[in-house]
């Protein structure tokens, strides 16, 4: 999925500018500022986090930023659009034009199946306008765009997040199946031992049916593709790391080979490992940085 765009909450941020696994920044890009901060309490479950870009791209120019999306829904608002996305089964890529900037939650794995009121392999792939799942959208969008007048100051992230999770609210506390696809997600992306779908159903007593049907309910896409999207963000920050051997690094993320695990990496992101370590890597400093 492509777009184009244009156009603190103190001790409550997370932290600026932290390039994550997901995110496949070039450590070069100096086009825009990350915000990111927790989601409030009374969205546990539901959501994880607000994320608030703020760029400045020179005129004429682009800067395209490209996401490994975690199995979340995401519920968006810049000065041009306002947005619920489906997750992304490949690369999601945003290009940043002008001034501008966005104010984006991102949902847990149960959010996003309650806020679009339906399954989301129906919204995969794809974004609606955020009025066809928030009934009053025209208020919470108002009130983020007059918050975000200013868009560098915290007070403005702190009220723009305000309107946000006030619109969100209703849909908490979540349901007794979005607590097990909370818990099912949870499992794979924070054990990297897990490589296997069988080893999903083990855990939680679960077919191999019932975890397909709960996971392309609630995520939109299978049980196979949430252990691959952990593996390969696992190794886009590897390979930022500056690895040594490409068939280390394969091995350790639970390939049986190295060209299984360039074949994966290149079919998502367009690049080999070797590509990417190349592009991504942070620059080397100099003797005395």
């Amino acid at each position: 999925m492509t777009s184009t765009v244009g156009g603190p909450a103190g001790d409550r941020l997370i932290k600026p500018d932290r390039i994550e696994r997901a995110h496949l920044r070039d450590p070069r890009d100096l086009s825009h500022t990350m915000h990111r901060y927790p989601a409030p309490a009374e969205l546990a479950g539901l959501a994880q986090r607000f994320w608030i870009p703020v760029w400045s791209v020179e005129p004429g120019r682009e800067a395209t930023q490209r996401v490994l999306q975690y199995p979340c829904g995401l519920v968006v608002v810049s000065g041009e659009y306002a947005r619920f996305y489906g997750v992304v089964a490949g690369l999601s890529s945003t290009r940043l034009t002008g001034d501008g900037w966005a104010v984006g939650v991102m949902l847990e794995p149960a959010g996003g199946f309650l806020v679009a009121g339906r399954s989301m392999a129906d919204v995969r792939d794809r974004h609606v306008d955020l009025a066809e799942v928030l009934a009053d959208a025209g208020p919470v969008v108002a009130s983020v765009r007059e918050a975000m007048r200013r868009p560098l100051l915290p007070a403005a992230h702190t009220r723009a997040m305000a309107a946000l999770t006030t619109a969100l609210r209703p849909f908490a506390p979540v349901d007794d199946e979005g607590v097990l696809i909370n818990e099912v997600v949870a499992f794979v992306e924070n054990d990297p031992q897990v490589v296997r779908v069988a080893q999903v159903c083990e855990r939680f007593d679960l077919s191999e049916r019932s975890l397909q049907r709960l996971t392309r309910r609630r995520v939109g896409l299978s049980p196979k593709w949430l252990i691959q999207r952990r593996r390969l963000q696992e190794a886009s920050v590897r390979l930022r790391d500056r690895p040594g051997s490409l068939a280390d690094v394969a091995a350790d993320l639970g390939y049986a080979d190295q060209p299984h695990f360039t074949r994966d990496f290149r079919a998502v992101t367009g690049m080999t490992p070797g590509e990417f370590a190349v592009r991504f890597a942070p620059p080397e400093e100099g003797p005395g940085a």
